[in-house]
């Protein structure tokens, strides 16, 4: 497998020895994670690897029981979800969390304003308001430009899947994590979610969670492989394909995960 290799600048995302425990059950165990600024990384495991709880770990929904977490220099371990918001990092997750009653440009322009210096404003935004053209653009971004003035429950659940993209991307993140969004999508959907992250921002970096391996390989640089709570293989996607051990383990040659 192909090491990573320092390239002596600061890192965007690096975990040391994290270790998350539920009681007696340990979810995660000393992983040692470094992701470089614009890098594109793929975590794969079968389910109950810890793949989820490390998410949580880095966002903050839980903190981690041993370990440090630093993103872009700063130690970010013992901060609050909203805090690591404000540094730049984003996430989506595996449940749609999207307000069904509003359009689609509704939902962006919240994502942009949740982010702002005027999240408390209760004014109702011109046309013309800068944040408004703002989350125009993203939807244009992830392809919804057709469907913007669309009420959110009237999509199809890939379109769903590619607001949460856009509203991930409000506020110009630095860093963001994807959890599983390729699920439930048809292979035509999956073309274009997969066209959408491969488009998006050089400087955006971003770790995804995906069971799909032929997604998450297509739009991944380098791909840590996960089993029982470790780090079990890392390598670069062709490495990681063509791995016997990562084969049996993924392909369902072993179930103890």
């Amino acid at each position: 497998m192909t090491a990573r290799v320092s390239t002596g600048t600061e890192n965007a995302l690096e975990l040391r020895a994290v270790s998350k425990r539920f009681g007696a059950l340990a979810a995660l165990s000393d992983i040692d994670l470094t992701v470089q600024p614009g890098e594109r990384r793929a975590v794969l495991g079968s389910n109950g690897a810890g793949k989820t709880t490390l998410f949580n770990c880095i966002t903050g929904d839980f903190p981690p029981s041993d370990g440090a977490i630093r993103f872009f220099g700063e130690d970010v371990t013992g901060f609050p979800a909203q805090e690591r918001i404000r540094r730049g990092l984003r996430r989506t997750y595996q449940i749609s969390l999207l307000f069904t009653g509003l359009t689609v440009l509704d939902n962006v322009y919240l994502a942009c304003l949740g982010v702002s210096r005027g999240r408390f404003s209760f004014l109702r935004p011109r046309r013309s308001s800068p944040l408004v053209a703002t989350a125009e653009d993203l939807v244009d971004t992830v392809h919804l430009s057709d469907v913007a003035e669309t009420r959110v429950s009237d999509l199809s659940y890939g379109q769903q899947r590619q607001l949460e993209v856009a509203m991930a991307l409000a506020g110009a993140p630095r860093f963001i994590l994807f959890d599983e969004p390729a699920a439930g999508l048809s292979p035509t959907e999956r073309r274009e979610l997969v066209d959408i992250l491969t488009g998006l921002p050089a400087h955006i970096g971003y770790i995804i969670i995906e069971h799909d391996m032929d997604v998450a390989l297509r739009v991944s640089d380098y791909v840590t492989m996960m089993h029982n709570g470790r780090i079990f293989k890392e390598g670069k996607p062709a490495e990681i394909e063509e791995d016997p051990e990562v084969q049996a383990l993924y392909l369902g040659g072993d179930d103890s995960a």
